[in-house]
């Protein structure tokens, strides 16, 4: 039985409450700052930055400061043993283990009551309410979903009773409402599985004879769970497997480099694809257009944004714009106070504002992985733009990528080293390397100028990394998981020599 058309009409509602985001986003924004403001007044930190006197941004933005993580995680620590009304209302039980931080460790992103309903699920709503809206004739809601997720496998040594650490999505999948495992598989048993050498192949027999019709995850993970499910059934793509499979929600890192790979195992005219912003810290974005990929930035999920200019990311007392006060085609550092507690906490994110009526944006990358060791400003949404079109000239596919500068030495000059696991490799690396330097010169006109004649840089260069090099590097740091990312750029070499080391051991 298909039950699209019964729920169409409560998603179509929230459709039309974001349509009132083009005219209103500022009174919007102040709402949900103020309301965020008065639930965590008689918080410690509440209490700490005067906010019963706060009536107004204005007021906020004088009394409460830029808050990186190493300033909150004594407060966090505090939370995850217990302590209540911290940096929220309330006991806390729920974090989200998320790697990258500067002092090498993990951070641990509350996940509020507030935050889940709030935010997380109702961006969850968000993104089904549009793509329904984007395809009328969606029978999504005739078959099941598949939500590829992490586990509770976290660093820390003792936990106290009731409070879970780990993956986000394992956060999400654990409290999800009951009524949502109807409609998605696998079991939470398998979902939560933390050895991913059992639970590969576990996802594999839990969902190959469903009737799959949506799929969410992160593409590099989902596309080796797909070729598996195919391998298994004996089939060429995977809609002979799952022939009313619609849509893959995707989300975590840029789907570009990993487009023409889907192509090939799926059916394209029956397949659609919906980008996400859902970070640890929140879910932030959707895509709601189909020829328009940049995301509706959500402004009702109680989290209010903030945005730091490019060019001022590194200072020490950068300038913080609201929503109100950004400009089209500018590219911005993301700060946000939330309901989970995180005040004026800058996630790592870069993001390009691509409209403003609404607003929307595309995400450029992250604040410390990029390139700027010779002055060519390389970022993530650069280097993913490049190697996707040469990927697409030679015929070859990656499965993952890092990149790393290599100083000047001796009579040699600097260049950027590119470690690829190709799932196809090309016929020639050498032109495969050539031809990638020439496409970054297209998309960064400062990395063109440092390039120029090779007066700065000599051209880059690219080491093959053998099978399954960056799976057992994640696993190395104890991050082998659903959504753990390698670090695609990276201003000096503390990803990539260890990665070296490892690509040499067979």
């Amino acid at each position: 039985m298909d039950f699209t058309p019964i729920v169409r009409p409560f998603f179509a509602r929230r459709v039309k409450e974001s349509l009132r985001w083009t005219s209103q986003s500022e009174m919007i924004q102040r709402q949900q700052l103020m309301w965020l403001i008065q639930q965590a007044r008689n918080t410690q930190w509440g209490v700490t930055h005067d906010f019963s006197t706060i009536s107004s941004y204005e007021d906020f933005a004088t009394k409460v400061p830029i808050t990186p993580y190493e300033k909150i995680r004594p407060l966090v620590e505090r939370m995850i043993a217990g302590e209540r009304d911290v940096l929220w209302k309330g006991m806390t039980t729920h974090f989200a283990q998320s790697s990258g931080t500067s002092d090498g460790k993990s951070k641990y992103i509350p996940i509020t009551s507030d935050s889940f309903t709030r935010c997380h699920y109702r961006g969850g709503t968000d993104v089904v309410a549009h793509y329904l809206n984007l395809y009328p004739d969606s029978r999504m809601f005739s078959g099941k979903g598949f939500i590829l997720g992490g586990s509770y496998g976290n660093e820390l040594k003792s936990l106290p009773k009731g409070v879970v650490v780990g993956d986000l999505s394992a956060n999400l999948i654990d409290n999800i409402n009951p009524l949502v495992n109807i409609v998605r598989v696998p079991s939470k048993k398998i979902a939560l599985m933390e050895d991913w050498a059992k639970k590969l192949p576990a996802l594999v027999e839990a969902s190959v004879k469903e009737n799959i019709t949506n799929i969410s995850g992160v593409p590099s993970w989902f596309l080796t769970v797909l070729k598996e499910v195919i391998k298994k059934a004996g089939a060429t793509n995977i809609h002979d497997v799952w022939p009313n499979l619609e849509v893959f929600f995707h989300g975590g890192i840029s789907f570009e480099p990993y487009r023409e790979q889907y192509r090939a195992i799926t059916d394209i005219s029956k397949m659609h694809y919906l980008e996400t912003y859902n970070a640890s810290e929140g879910f932030f974005a959707v895509q709601n257009a189909i020829d328009d990929r940049a995301m509706l930035l959500l402004l009702d999920v109680g989290v209010f944004y903030e945005f730091i200019p490019l060019e001022e990311v590194e200072q020490e007392h950068p300038t913080l714009l609201p929503i109100w006060k950004v400009e089209e085609g500018k590219v911005y550092a993301l700060v946000i106070t939330a309901c989970n507690g995180l005040w004026r906490y800058p996630i790592g994110d870069t993001i390009k504002v691509e409209s403003l009526n609404p607003v929307k944006i595309t995400i450029a990358g992250r604040t410390k992985h990029y390139i700027n060791a010779f002055g060519e400003e390389l970022m993530v949404h650069n280097a993913d733009a490049a190697i996707t079109k040469v990927c697409h000239e030679m015929n070859c596919s990656i499965l993952n990528y890092t990149a790393a500068p290599v100083y000047a030495n001796g009579g040699n000059k600097g260049r950027h080293e590119w470690l690829i696991e190709f799932s196809v490799e090309p016929s020639d690396i050498e032109q495969f390397a050539s031809r990638l330097d020439s496409l970054l010169q297209q998309e960064n006109s400062d990395y063109q100028a440092k390039r120029y004649n090779g007066i700065f840089l000599d051209c880059l260069s690219v080491i093959v990394a053998r099978k399954r090099l960056f799976d057992d590097w994640l696993a190395s740091t104890g991050k082998l998981g659903g959504q753990r990312k390698v670090p695609r750029l990276c201003n000096d070499r503390r990803f990539i020599e260890p990665m070296l080391l490892l690509n040499k051991k067979v």
